[in-house]
């Protein structure tokens, strides 16, 4: 019997065409980021505050900005604690800039974060807000 003579089920024809597998694919994909959204949206924005040589910066104030319609306006402030670190719990947009200030120390650059999606968690610590003397 030659391989010509056997035939491929009608399921098997209808499954597994290149139209269905995309759109399936395409389905898995969009699930997978929705689940991915939906155990990311807290709100959390943490990070480090150092100084210019890179020590922590305890009682910092860390200052966040979001994104209104035009220009940006500031939402909320965190303290860092004895570790130079902040956290911010209640952010709800996608376009946000950071900075830190600490009277005697110095203040460091606003720096903008752009996000994948609203609320989206994040954590800076990799990143630090640098503290530079102001002059």
């Amino acid at each position: 019997m030659s391989m010509d003579a056997i035939e491929t089920p009608l399921w098997r024809k209808l499954v597994l065409n290149r139209f269905v597998l995309v759109l399936g694919v395409a389905a898995v994909l969009v699930l997978a980021w929705n689940v991915y959204v939906s155990m990311h949206n807290h709100g959390r924005v943490s990070g480090r505050v150092v100084d210019a040589s890179g020590r922590p910066v305890p009682g910092a104030t860390v200052v966040l900005w979001v994104l209104n319609f035009t220009t940006y306006v500031e939402k909320t402030r965190a303290t860092t604690d004895v570790e130079g670190r902040f956290l911010i719990g209640d952010n709800d947009s996608h376009n946000i800039r950071l900075a830190a200030e600490k009277p005697g120390v110095g203040r460091s650059a606003r720096v903008p974060v752009r996000l994948y999606f609203r609320a989206e968690d994040i954590d800076l610590s990799g990143q630090p807000l640098v503290l530079s003397v102001p002059g």
